[in-house]
C-alpha cells in the first residue's frame, strides 16, 4: 500500500487562493475548524476541517481526514504539493518560530495551523567544554527533532549560529531523522566532556515579508458544530484522534510541572508526553500505583528511575492539591 493516497486536484474546496493571503500570510476566513456536512447516512460524525498556511507565506489550505500528527503532515504536504519530509514542525496561530505555540498532541478547534518548511542547512563544529550543552530538544511527532530552548551562557549559546527551531539532522555522520527527541538528547549527553563533535542542522524557512501578523481573533462561523471552541482534537497513542475538553487549570499546571521535570532530568520538552504522564497519575492514590501504571504503559521503555517517578508524583499531587484548595 502506498504511503500517500492519490492526490486530488487543487480546487477551491482544498486550497483557497487569495492574492492578499499570499502577500501577507493572513487567513481570509474567520473560523478555523469547520464542519463538513455529509449526506452519507453511514457517517455519524461531522468531519473537522482545519485551516492551514505555510509559515513563510502561502494561500490558505483546508486540511481534513487525519487522526495523527504524521497523517496531518501528509495532508499538508498533499495540499501544497511538496514532499512531506520538507515540513519541520507546525505552530498554532502564529507564523513565527515560537516554541510556545508548537503543535503537539492536540489542536484546539479554533486553532489555525502554520507549517514551517525546511530552509538552509548548516554544519557547526562544537567542543563539549561542559557536561551539559544547554539544549532542550523536542520533536514534531513525525521523525524530526529540533531545538526548543537554548540556555543563556551555555556551551551551545556561546557557539553561535545555532538557533531555536533548528532541526538536528545529523550528529557527526549519524542521521538523527526518525529518532525521538529523548534518543537525540541521550546521544548528545553521552558525548564525553572535552570531545569535539559536528551537528548538521536545518533552519526553518523564513518569510520574505516583514508585515506578516497573526490571524485576527474574529469569531468563526456560527454553525461550526462544536460551539464554544473549548474542545481540542487530541491525538492518542493508539493512533486515534478524539475531541476532548481542554484541561482545567489544575491539569494544565500539573502538565507544565511534569514538562519542566522532563526538561531538567532528560533535556526534552514534550507536552503530549507530559499529558500522558498526567493521565496515568491523576487518578492514582499513591506513588506505587503510579509507578505500576507507567510500567504497564508504553512509557515503560523510557526507563524512568525511581527518583524521577517520585518527582513526577510530587508534581501531580501538588496540582491536585491546588485544585482542592480552590474548590
Amino acid at each position: 500500500m502506498p504511503l500517500f493516497s492519490k492526490k486530488t486536484p487543487k480546487t477551491e474546496s482544498n486550497l483557497q487562493n487569495d492574492n492578499n493571503n499570499t502577500a501577507n500570510g493572513k487567513p481570509t476566513t474567520n473560523g478555523t475548524a469547520a464542519v463538513a456536512r455529509v449526506s452519507d447516512p453511514n457517517i455519524t460524525k461531522p468531519q473537522l476541517i482545519f485551516h492551514c498556511q505555510l509559515a513563510h507565506g502561502s494561500p490558505t489550505g483546508l486540511i481534513t481526514g487525519f487522526s495523527s500528527v504524521r497523517e496531518l503532515y501528509i495532508k499538508i504536504a498533499e495540499c501544497y504539493d511538496m514532499p512531506v519530509e520538507d515540513i519541520l514542525f507546525c505552530t498554532l496561530n502564529s507564523h513565527k518560530v515560537d516554541m510556545n505555540k508548537l503543535l503537539g498532541g492536540q489542536i484546539g478547534l479554533d486553532d489555525f495551523i502554520f507549517a514551517h518548511r525546511k530552509g538552509r542547512p548548516k554544519e557547526v563544529e562544537i567542543v563539549k567544554t561542559e557536561n551539559a550543552l544547554g539544549l532542550t530538544i523536542t520533536d514534531n511527532g513525525a521523525g524530526f527533532s529540533f531545538i526548543k530552548r537554548i540556555r543563556e551562557g551555555s556551551v551551545i549559546d556561546k557557539v553561535g549560529h545555532i538557533c531555536v527551531g533548528d532541526h538536528i539532522e545529523k550528529l557527526n555522520d549519524i542521521s538523527m531523522v526518525g529518532k525521538r527527541h529523548y534518543e537525540v538528547a541521550r546521544l548528545l549527553k553521552e558525548i564525553p566532556t572535552g570531545d569535539t563533535f559536528t551537528l548538521r542542522l536545518v533552519e526553518p524557512m523564513t518569510s520574505g515579508f516583514q508585515g506578516i501578523g497573526p490571524r485576527s481573533q474574529a469569531k468563526g462561523p456560527s454553525n461550526r458544530g462544536y460551539g464554544s471552541g473549548k474542545e481540542t482534537l487530541r491525538f492518542k497513542a493508539n493512533g486515534n484522534a478524539e475531541i476532548e475538553d481542554k484541561p482545567d487549570d489544575s491539569a494544565q499546571s500539573g502538565i507544565e510541572a511534569i514538562n519542566n521535570l522532563l526538561e531538567s532530568f532528560m533535556g526534552i520538552n514534550d507536552n503530549e508526553l507530559a499529558s500522558q504522564i498526567w493521565d496515568l497519575g491523576v487518578n492514582q492514590t499513591n506513588s506505587m500505583d503510579f509507578a505500576e501504571a507507567i510500567d504497564n504503559s508504553d512509557l515503560e521503555s523510557f526507563g524512568f528511575t525511581d527518583d524521577f517517578i517520585i518527582e513526577l508524583w510530587g508534581a501531580i499531587t501538588d496540582a491536585r492539591r491546588l485544585k482542592t484548595e480552590k474548590n
